[in-house]
């Protein structure tokens, strides 16, 4: 391998489920089942942590720790930005709620920049052995960026060796189905 070329899938990369953490991407407000989901996956896997992180697109990481958090700035020098911090505690808050009666443990990482990238950082750093993400709600207000940007389930599929297991948050009957631009 080139010191160019991206590391691909292999047997010899796999990280086994048994004893690995799991890294679950939230959003506020997000329907629980995704949290559940990593929650009890890692329950049933024997893992030993789930890592719950938020990736704030209107920030970029500045410098990543070894333990998967990374100290972030807003893209915007001039903005006085603090909440950011509402943010958190609302997500925080969030899990505490849904994961009240869960026995594994958990942790929480603010993360900043593209989603994928910043899941793929933390998966890495804590050595996590499958990455847990929700889908988007269907609607039209997810439809055109999703259509131009991509989904961070496929972005997660395509980009880094590990398990996605993308969670469904809303079935859609194929005969409603309709292009992304047609709102």
């Amino acid at each position: 391998m080139s010191s160019r070329s991206v590391p691909q899938p292999a047997v010899d990369r796999m990280t086994p489920f048994a004893g690995h953490p799991v890294v679950a991407g939230v959003v506020p407000g997000q329907h629980e089942l995704v949290a559940l989901t990593a929650a009890d996956w890692a329950r049933a896997a024997g893992s030993p942590a789930v890592y719950f992180a938020f990736a704030d697109t209107a920030r970029y990481a500045v410098e990543e720790h070894p333990d998967g958090s990374v100290l972030h700035a807003p893209i915007d020098p001039d903005a006085v930005d603090h909440a950011w911090h509402d943010t958190e505690a609302v997500l925080r808050e969030q899990l505490t709620r849904v994961l009240h009666a869960s026995t594994v443990p958990w942790e929480f990482r603010y993360l900043a920049g593209r989603p994928d990238r910043a899941l793929t950082h933390l998966a890495r750093a804590v050595d996590a052995a499958l990455i847990v993400v929700g889908t988007r709600t269907p609607g039209s207000g997810a439809r055109m960026p999703e259509f131009f940007e991509g989904s961070v389930a496929v972005h997660l599929a395509h980009h880094q060796h590990r398990p996605v297991l993308t969670v469904p948050l809303k079935v859609v009957d194929w005969k409603e189905l309709r292009a992304p631009w047609a709102g």
